[in-house]
């Protein structure tokens, strides 16, 4: 039984009178593994919101049951921590029950991913500014092999959001770091990899530094010295 074909029984057994539903995720976007799983949105005036991963139909799925109310409550999250994971899954996802209410929402998705999120503060572009550079710093500095591997993890992360945050793009989280700085800029999502792994496989701090400092240059470089919050 083929994803599609998957999807649609597991809709009609389990959710026979749902209002609308969708399949997404990476069997959508052509990009399964063997390791790909069925996200399916189902939308439910009766249940929810709750997300169940189970077994059926020869497939792993993990099924996110929404209600009118709850699913603008989780586009309200994504917006806020510039990670859209409801926005993108509904944007991208197939029609397995259709009525007006799945075009609403796949139009009102596809419109705030458009937009974007909102620009950081000027307060809070200062503070990030700050955490990527202490990031940088203890990175610099240290002498243990251990603990640099998991300060380039930090690292990374807080170059990954500052970068597209400050060029108003969406962020990522896990393998969708690497697949959001390739929507924002391929050339640079290409050298962002490169200096990480050649860190990893030879311990060469130079190409995150010199990349890292690059990206701090226009909002003023590293920031320590009268950096304050609170006072």
């Amino acid at each position: 039984m083929n994803h599609l074909q998957a999807a649609q029984m597991f809709v009609k057994t389990f959710y026979p009178d749902c209002a609308a539903a969708l399949l997404a995720g990476s069997v959508v976007r052509g990009e399964a593994t063997d390791t790909s799983d069925l996200d399916i949105i189902v939308f439910d005036e009766r249940q929810g919101p709750f997300r169940e991963s189970l077994i059926a139909f020869g497939w792993p799925i993990e099924v996110f049951v929404h209600h009118q109310r709850s699913y603008q409550e989780f586009f309200a999250s994504d917006i806020e921590r510039a990670r859209p994971s409801l926005l993108r899954i509904i944007s991208e996802g197939v029609v397995l029950v259709d009525s007006e209410l799945v075009q609403i929402v796949k139009q009102e998705a596809n419109e705030l991913l458009e937009k974007g999120p909102a620009p950081w503060s000027e307060e809070t572009l200062k503070t990030k500014r700050y955490m990527l550079t202490d990031a940088l710093d203890d990175f610099q500095g240290a002498t243990n092999d251990a603990e640099a591997i998991f300060i380039a993890n930090t690292l990374a992360d807080r170059l990954h959001e500052f970068i597209l945050r400050t060029n108003g793009r969406w962020i990522g989280d896990s393998k969708w770091v690497v697949r959001a700085m390739r929507e924002y800029n391929p050339v640079l999502a290409d050298r962002f990899v490169r200096v990480f792994d050649d860190f990893y496989r030879t311990r060469n701090k130079q190409g995150i530094m010199e990349l890292t400092d690059e990206v701090l240059k226009p909002f003023g470089g590293r920031l320590f010295e009268g950096y304050s919050i609170g006072k």
